[in-house]
């Protein structure tokens, strides 16, 4: 019988090892409704990186942008039954699935991008990423989804009086329905992926949102009125399937909460970029950009925080927000 020399079988036994071990690694399915290269997609790249090397490549992660698995709200039932495994999503299109997360669409609670960094860098946030867990997803990391202002086809806004009769799009979420509602103006909530060709249409008049996405999407194309009020700072979360997480182990799991809260730098330094470069760009494809005194505004709102601001607990959440300095 033909025998192996020891170091030869050793080496062999190692590659078979390490073959294995290629073969085992997971790679994990992430789905956001942004393009390519847009601050949030390239955030879950990093992360996925890094969960890499935090799990000596056992673990991976394909970043699946421009909605190639869906619009949001069907990529959030698809993570949930664990189709997908993680998902970019903004907190405003779980709707009031999440209370504590409710809060954060409230709109004005955030004072300044300062404020909202402050909120949610400290225990506040951590409480409001422990609340994903009612909702069958694990929620790893906030991302800047910047400020969000109106815009439409039609004219410019100064104040709510210029909404009245507007037609606006929102996502899926009853406080942003109430929010326009409250300005004088009608709501639809539709995908994302619509915006452009029901303003094209007339479907709608404008919508609402930070001024990346007015530019990627091609917003400024057809609405060219952009009115700077600020109202939303809503954060975008990254979460995983909580069917995909209970099958991890302990320390893949610390690695994965490592590498998401790792990736939060890069993203905002991305972000903060990608602002300066897309006000410049819409500027250059003929938007109008015009300053709100946001008090009518802010006072408008009181309607939609007696609705949604009921339960002592989240009145006393709705407190801390705004004792918190920034």
């Amino acid at each position: 019988m033909f025998h192996l020399p020891k170091m030869t079988a050793v080496a062999v036994v190692a590659s078979m090892l390490m073959a294995s071990a290629t073969s085992a690694q997971t790679v994990l399915r992430s789905s956001d409704t942004h393009p390519d290269g847009y601050p949030t997609v390239e955030a879950v790249k990093k992360f996925g990186e890094l969960l890499s090397e935090k799990t000596d490549g056992q673990y991976s992660v394909e970043v699946f942008h421009s909605a190639q698995l869906g619009q949001e709200a069907d990529t959030i039932e698809q993570t949930q039954f664990g189709v997908i495994d993680l998902n970019r999503i903004s907190i405003g299109a779980f709707g009031t699935q999440v209370p504590e997360a409710t809060v954060t669409q409230l709109p004005f609670i955030f004072r300044s991008a300062e404020h909202f960094h402050n909120v949610l860098d400290g225990p506040i946030g951590e409480e409001i990423l422990a609340a994903f867990d009612a909702v069958d997803v694990v929620a790893l990391a906030y991302y800047d989804g910047g400020a969000r202002s109106f815009y439409n086809s039609q004219k410019p806004i100064s104040t709510p009086a210029d909404m009245e009769g507007m037609k606006f799009r929102v996502m899926g979420s009853d406080i942003f329905v109430d929010m326009v509602g409250a300005l004088g103006g009608n709501a639809t909530p539709m995908p994302y992926g619509e915006v452009y060709s029901s303003i094209q249409t007339g479907v709608i008049d404008g919508a609402e949102n930070n001024y990346p996405s007015y530019d990627t999407a091609g917003h400024a194309e057809v609405a060219q009125y952009y009115s700077l009020d600020e109202h939303l700072m809503v954060p975008e979360v990254l979460v995983v399937s909580k069917i995909v997480w209970d099958g991890l182990s302990p320390e893949v799991q610390s690695a994965m909460r490592e590498a998401a809260q790792e990736s939060v730098a890069y993203q905002r330094e991305l972000w903060a970029e990608k602002e300066v470069e897309s006000k410049a760009a819409v500027e250059a494809m003929g938007a109008q950009i015009n300053e709100v005194d946001k008090a009518p505004f802010i006072e408008a709102m009181k309607p939609v925080y007696d609705k949604y601001v009921t339960d002592p607990k989240l009145q006393d959440l709705v407190a801390r927000i705004q004792a918190t300095e920034g």
